[in-house]
């Protein structure tokens, strides 16, 4: 049987931790890590009735998107439904972890799902993230290159875009003296020795630095291997808020209108003017994602997609661009079914469940 610490090390495989915004408080809510998992309910929401059906189905692991705790708890009295469902979820020994803004930036993550099921092409991300990247500089014997490469590689240096295992590579001669208390694997105490290196460079996202610093000390084979870490300033593409691709063929205005309408599952779809040309790039963002529509419109897209938009956004990039808003809950409903694959593959045997309850708020007459 799995414990929490393992599902929650698949998921955050998936959406590591760090890609998530400065304001969230994504991972484990409730709960210990060494608990045994019985099953997971997936959702988008933790509610009550999200307890409820957990506990129905003798399920100890609730897993969500918005997380429960998102905002500071002083106390745990009761008076609404996060410190009830705080109270009910320890009475019952139910844990909860949230996945929320790092699956919005993770590759494959939320907006990926949004596009998968709109039948976009070329999807790239829209808005991609800054400062997340380092470069690291390495000298190692020559005879030892290829091992430290590969070592660095499976640690997750070297990805850029779809390509993977990137470095540069550099021959040259470095020089050390070894002191009286070095045990030197190479050269002589006392003595200026030179060898033959290569100066091997590659990146790699910030939050694995300790991890690859870790594969990197364990194949070198220097005592005091040279090494160096730069920041980046470049974009990661990789990563980030939203996503543009483009449709198989252009479609009418109306007709994706309506095509979005019902596979969303929306009741009103609100937009802005139609601009009485065809549809062929499409960009989205789900959840509250209207700062984004700059980016859309800066990437030319002919819509841009998202779960709420301010009212002032519809003024501003409603000429040239179609700005349409199908409700937060309907934009990342598919959420649970990132869930469900992730776990399905890494835990064949795990019962897994998505919600039969409705957890949004929002009616439409």
């Amino acid at each position: 049987m799995a414990k929490i610490k393992e599902i929650t090390d698949a998921l955050e495989m998936f959406a590591p931790l760090p890609l998530q915004e400065g304001y969230d408080n994504a991972g484990l809510q409730i709960g210990l890590t060494e608990a045994e998992v019985k099953g997971a309910l997936l959702c988008l929401d933790v509610t009550e009735d999200i307890l409820d059906e957990a506990i129905a189905s003798e399920y100890n692991l609730v897993i969500s998107h918005h997380p429960l705790i998102f905002n500071p708890v002083k106390r745990v009295t009761g008076r609404n439904y996060v410190e009830r469902c705080i109270m009910k979820a320890i009475r019952n020994d139910i844990a909860i972890y949230s996945a929320h803004t790092n699956m919005d930036s993770a590759p494959g993550g939320v907006n990926y799902k949004m596009a998968e099921k709109l039948g976009l092409k070329n999807v790239k991300i829209l808005a991609p993230k800054e400062n997340m990247l380092l470069k690291l500089v390495v000298y190692v014997p020559s005879d030892h290159a290829a091992e430290l490469r590969q070592a660095l590689f499976d640690a997750g240096c070297g990805a850029i875009g779809n390509y993977d295992c990137c470095s540069y590579n550099l021959n040259g001669e470095g020089t050390f003296r070894a002191n009286e208390d070095c045990n030197p694997f190479c050269g002589k105490v006392g003595e200026v020795h030179t060898e033959n290196e290569v100066r091997i460079e590659t990146v790699l996202p910030a939050y694995i630095k300790n991890r690859v610093l870790k594969a990197m000390l364990a194949v070198h084979p220097y005592e005091e291997p040279a090494y160096d870490i730069y920041a980046m300033q470049n974009e990661w593409a990789t990563v980030g808020l939203g996503v543009i691709g483009e449709l198989p063929e252009e479609v009418d205005e109306k007709a994706f209108l309506s095509q979005v309408k019902e596979i969303f599952g929306v009741e009103k779809l609100a937009h802005t003017a139609l601009q009485g040309k065809k549809i062929k790039k499409v960009a989205l963002c789900g959840g509250s994602g209207s700062s984004l529509a700059k980016h859309a419109v800066a990437a030319g897209a002919d819509i841009f997609i998202t779960g709420e938009g301010h009212y002032h956004d519809m003024f501003n990039y409603g000429k040239g661009m179609v700005m349409a808003v199908v409700g937060h809950f309907e934009s990342e409903q598919f959420t649970t079914e990132i869930f469900a694959d992730i776990l399905s593959r890494k835990f064949p045997e795990l019962k897994v469940k998505i919600t039969e309850n409705r957890t949004n708020p929002v009616y439409y007459l």
